[in-house]
């Protein structure tokens, strides 16, 4: 049977149309983001800076992500936010997916772009204190909140340190009054996280570095790191593309922020304009140099972990915490999405 020429036309311009249709919902569907939500530790703050640059410089939209951000609840928590799938990525605390992958292994949250390269928790003193030495603690009473990370992490540096820990009286206070209590001489030391600590005695006209003494735990013979970029096992393993994109665009917010704090702040306040400018840009300072920029980080690069040291990390937070089984450094975090080290190299501070 033969077509009528007219009719022949007809057919052929309906199959092209509906073949450019096709092309096109193809082409759309190739350029939609691929959305993921992500949540901070805490809210919003000075350290928080180059989450909300990638966002409003487009590094996340140029790779192909559109990316939602939101303030957290605690560092640890993050974990479990990733875990039940309420969100796909956040900044959390790495030694709480150590934990994880101890009791739910091949499940749990995977650390992807180290950010804090030394743990922020330490044990303060009044600098006129007679507890000189983590030694001294014996006898002593030490506030924390009930639950604190630096409390839980003590048995370690205890261990490490040949200090009972049992003869350590621990008070436990809300997070707000840690200084204070410690200021009136209502405790003899505090467990402290210190991003938050050192700002803290800022607030209340101390000055951390003279009235205060400090004891770091990576300082006494712990390896731990702390807050890193944390991403969803199903979105490793279904959209590693995206994981990829998110670590490049955080790696170089962070590098933009490190080279000019103070334009990174300008930026942050756009987005909580209450916060007080001096002083979340002394916290980002202080913890770029107190606990990013680090020897280590300049030997692998903004990002990166050291594998030994992981492992020394992950035997501490076993010994810590009771847990039953050690997951290896592949399981807790995965440097396949990682930059170029080249491309990874931290710039000149302002």
């Amino acid at each position: 049977m033969k077509l009528h020429r007219k009719t022949w036309s007809r057919c052929c311009a309906a199959i092209a149309g509906l073949g450019m249709l096709v092309g096109s919902a193809g082409a759309m569907a190739e350029s939609v983001p691929t959305h993921i939500r992500f949540v901070l530790d805490w809210k919003i703050q000075g350290v928080h800076s180059w989450f909300y640059w990638a966002l409003d410089k487009g590094y996340f939209k140029a790779a192909g992500l559109d990316v939602s951000i939101d303030q957290g609840n605690g560092s640890a928590a993050v974990i479990s936010d990733i875990a039940t799938g309420a969100y796909q990525a956040g900044f959390g605390d790495e030694n709480s997916v150590i934990q994880y992958a101890a009791q739910h292994p091949g499940t749990g949250p995977v650390g992807v772009y180290m950010i804090y390269n030394r743990a922020p928790f330490a044990i303060i003193t009044k600098a006129g204190s007679p507890t000189r030495t983590l030694k001294d603690l014996e006898g002593k009473t030490v506030g924390s909140p009930a639950g604190g990370a630096a409390r839980e992490v003590f048995t370690a540096l205890a261990a490490h340190n040949g200090i009972n820990a049992s003869k350590v009286n621990w008070l436990n206070m809300a997070p707000n009054l840690q200084e204070q209590m410690l200021l009136r001489g209502q405790v003899d030391a505090s467990a402290v996280f210190s991003a938050t600590s050192y700002i803290n005695l800022l607030a209340l006209n101390v000055n951390p570095d003279k009235d205060i003494r400090w004891f770091f735990y990576n300082d006494y013979g712990l390896d731990l790191y702390s807050n890193a970029v944390v991403v969803s096992r199903q979105l490793v393993q279904s959209q590693p593309a995206a994981v990829k994109g998110l670590v490049g665009a955080i790696n170089h917010a962070m590098k933009d922020c490190i080279a000019n704090p103070d334009a990174c702040v300008d930026n942050l306040m756009t987005h909580e304009p209450l916060l007080n400018r001096s002083i979340e840009r002394r916290r980002l300072v202080y913890v770029l140099q107190s606990l990013i920029l680090t020897p280590e980080e300049q030997h692998v690069g903004l990002g990166d972990v050291d594998d030994a040291r992981m492992s020394r990390a992950i035997a501490q937070i076993a010994q810590s915490y009771g847990l039953q089984s050690r997951p290896q450094s592949s399981e807790v975090f995965d440097r396949d999405f990682l930059p170029p080290r080249a491309e990874r190299t931290a710039p000149a501070s302002k």
